[in-house]
């Protein structure tokens, strides 16, 4: 007990100064802000749960005591609380069929879960800039012209011009759409990233209690469909209800898309020039970026039409199955 005490205190600790480096306002400082989690997250996967929930605690309590209460209210939602709850999540396991064997949390529901939280994490910072929309936005405008007349060196006074000769206002209403969807997306990948990291140093370690989970065989269930339809119903809201459910479906379709992913990932796996096929996917999609949309609708259609099943039956059993499939 005192170990594990030990290990999460040590652990917060280490969240904190990669939360804190936040100040400088480098961009190495950043990136290492985005993996404050990691050590919350290895602490919990790497020990047990109690660790994780032991640095999440410690982190944000010694943020509140050199930065205060607004940076420990801050950590504690966005990057605490959530970090514990993807690794609680990723350690759950019940009996298997056999004795001696669990069935571990799947995959495919951290993703869903990961999608959930990175909206919810995004939508409570809402009332910090507004409580109804059109005060949201308003402060959100303010705030990024205040950013590009700082990138541009024009003083408060003088009429916003943008390098290109765009109009300001179009852009300034665009950003305002665009960027808190692009946050809550931005948090869900993240989260995801420090959950693979954490998951792999466990293991390289040894530490890691589950096994490691065969990602291309995720499969969602129908019912995510339903919620991802719910989502997007919902963003036509009128408020910040519209806005907050918009959240949402922005990050279940970023799920549909690892899902896609996986997908191709195991349809491939039979092909003998499965290396340069996915090569050419990936970079399709991180150089071009609009093949992305082809990825997420092999992700939506997947739960309904089940390639990498369908593709088995012709190609052999190199393809991943689902344990619910075989």
């Amino acid at each position: 007990m005192v170990q594990i005490v030990f290990i999460g205190f040590g652990a917060g600790i280490a969240s904190a100064l990669l939360f804190a480096a936040l100040v400088s306002g480098s961009l190495l400082s950043i990136a290492l802000f985005y993996l404050a989690p990691l050590p919350i997250l290895l602490a919990a996967l790497a020990w047990n749960q109690l660790a994780g929930l032991v640095a999440a605690g410690v982190a944000a309590t010694a943020i509140g005591l050199f930065l205060g209460k607004w940076f420990l209210i801050a950590h504690l939602i966005g990057i605490g609380l959530p970090a514990y709850a993807l690794a609680y999540l990723a350690l759950l396991a019940r009996p298997g069929a056999n004795p001696g064997e669990f069935e571990w949390y799947p995959a495919e529901r951290l993703v869903l879960w990961s999608a959930v939280i990175a909206a919810g994490v995004t939508a409570l910072a809402i009332p910090a800039f507004g409580l109804d929309l059109d005060s949201y936005r308003a402060a959100l405008k303010a705030g990024f012209e205040r950013v590009l007349r700082a990138q541009s060196g024009l003083p408060a006074g003088q009429p916003l011009r943008l390098p290109g000769g765009g109009d300001p206002g179009r852009v300034l209403d665009f950003l305002t759409l665009v960027i808190p969807p692009m946050a809550a997306v931005l948090s869900m990948l993240t989260s995801l990233l420090n959950l693979w990291l954490a998951g792999r140093v466990a293991r390289l370690s040894r530490r890691l209690t589950r096994p490691w989970p065969d990602l291309s065989a995720m499969r969602f269930p129908a019912t995510s469909l339903a919620l991802l339809l719910a989502a997007v119903a919902g963003s036509f809201l009128p408020e910040l209800v519209g806005l907050a459910t918009g959240l949402l479906a922005a990050t279940l379709f970023t799920a549909f898309a690892f899902l896609g992913f996986a997908v191709i990932h195991g349809v491939t796996r039979a092909f003998p020039a499965r290396t340069i096929i996915l090569a050419a996917v990936w970079a399709a999609v991180l150089v071009i970026g609009w093949p992305a949309l082809l990825v997420i609708m092999i992700g939506l259609a997947d739960p309904l039409v089940d390639f990498r099943a369908r593709a088995a039956r012709w190609s052999g059993p190199k393809l991943p199955t689902h344990p619910s499939k075989q």
